[in-house]
This record gives structure tokens, C-alpha cells and sequence, in this order.
């Protein structure tokens, strides 16, 4: 494998995970955010009405980030098999186990 391609290689090696997990955690902090505004709304004994557009515009945002980890990992599906194509032979998966039945089954080593 080229010099390029390996270093282009580990640079997305190292994004991807971070992209997936970033996106991940905005996730997580929407969600918690519309936890907060209907439990608020709940709580003060306010009219179910009270903050209804707000609410809408962050379902909408959710929405738009479940959306965007969806499209992240089809283009990591898509940077495998571009993976394959051209560095295949200096990628390596474990390999699977072997079904033998013993339970000190060894993998063999990848080089």
C-alpha cells in the first residue's frame, strides 16, 4: 500500500469513530434536552400548549440527527468496501473462531 493511501487510511480510521460517536452524543444531549422542556412543562402545572413549538422544532432537530448517524454509517459501509478495493491487503479483521468444539480454540495470528 502507498504511502498516501496508508495515511489517508489511519486519518479515517481515526475520524470515523469520532463522527459516529460525536453524533451519538448531540443525540443524547437533544434527547435530554426535550426530557427537560416536557418534564418543565409537566412540573409548573403550565398548559400542555405552553413551549408545543419549541418542542416540534427539537423533535424536528432529533429527527435530523437519527438522519445524519444513518447517512455516517452508510458512508462507513461505503469507506469499507473502498478499504477493500485499495488497501486490502494491509487491512486485517480478526479471525473467526474456529468451530471445533474445544474450548482453547486458538486464532491464528494476522501479519
Amino acid at each position: 500500500m502507498s504511502y498516501e493511501i496508508k495515511k489517508a487510511t489511519d486519518q479515517i480510521g481515526e475520524d470515523m469513530p469520532h463522527t459516529e460517536y460525536t453524533i451519538d452524543q448531540a443525540l443524547v444531549s437533544v434527547s435530554n434536552l426535550m426530557s427537560t422542556l416536557v418534564n418543565a412543562r409537566l412540573n409548573t402545572g403550565v398548559p400542555a400548549s405552553t413551549g408545543q413549538a419549541a418542542i416540534l422544532r427539537l423533535a424536528k432537530a432529533q429527527m435530523a440527527l437519527v438522519d445524519a448517524s444513518n447517512d455516517v454509517l452508510r458512508v462507513h459501509g461505503e469507506l469499507r468496501k473502498i478499504g477493500k478495493e485499495y488497501a486490502m491487503p494491509d487491512l486485517h479483521e480478526c479471525p473467526p473462531a474456529q468451530a471445533s468444539g474445544k474450548e482453547d480454540t486458538k486464532l491464528s495470528i494476522v501479519a
